[in-house]
Formats: structure tokens, C-alpha cells, sequence
């Protein structure tokens, strides 16, 4: 996902209760090497690609930013202005789950298509 392209999958992220535990099965299944990233209190996961040695996921607990998210698989797809792409997510009939968040000098917000399914804009500094 590195390098990635207005439009494209630009991070995937797996939110759960216990990531410290989950991490694990898809470092089993997957053959992921898995990197810890400090939370503050607490640690989520970066998924090594042995592959390629770079970040394929991310594996984080439902905390923090993650909070009002459901266990799910969410892809983030990159767009040019995330401000701008949740007025239009509004104004089709979507709808936004969080309010539009930073991270570092980035920006997401996490939304739903007409249809209920789950994604995030994101926006890079």
C-alpha cells in the first residue's frame, strides 16, 4: 500500500478488542512479521509483508480512535480533501461514523455507502 494513488487502498486496518491476541492467528495464517506501534498506554500491530518487508496492515485495539468501531477489516482509501469527500458522502445518502480525525498531519474519518458498508477517507499531508 505504499505509494498509493488518489482512489486507491492506501492502509487496511483490522479493529478488535484484543489485538495483541489476534495479531498472532494472522502472523500464523498470513506469515505477517508484526512490528509494534506505541499507543501511549497501550500497543497496536504494523503486518510486515516478509515479501516486500513493509507495512500490509495494520492490527489495532478497539481504543483510543478506534473506540466506536466494530471488529472489522476497514480499507482506507485516499482522497485529495477528506472534508470535502464526507460532504459528499452526506449529500449521496452516506454516513459519516466519526468525525474527521487527525493523525499526525493526516486526516480520516471513518463512513458507510448507502448501502451500510464501512470504509475510511483518507487524506494525506
Amino acid at each position: 500500500m505504499e505509494n498509493a494513488k488518489l482512489g486507491e487502498i492506501a492502509w487496511l486496518d483490522l479493529t478488535v478488542e484484543d489485538a495483541s491476541s489476534i495479531k498472532d492467528f494472522y502472523q500464523q495464517v498470513i506469515g505477517w512479521k508484526v512490528e509494534p506501534v506505541s499507543m501511549g498506554e497501550y500497543q497496536d500491530y504494523s503486518m510486515i509483508a516478509e515479501s516486500t518487508g513493509h507495512a500490509a496492515a495494520g492490527v489495532c485495539h478497539a481504543r483510543g480512535a478506534n473506540a466506536d468501531l466494530p471488529a472489522m477489516w476497514l480499507p482506507y482509501f485516499l482522497v485529495s480533501d477528506v472534508e470535502k469527500s464526507a460532504q459528499v458522502v452526506l449529500l449521496n445518502g452516506g454516513t459519516l461514523h466519526t468525525s474527521i480525525k487527525e493523525m499526525g498531519n493526516d486526516k480520516f474519518v471513518v463512513i458507510s455507502d448507502p448501502a451500510g458498508a464501512a470504509c475510511a477517507l483518507y487524506q494525506q499531508a
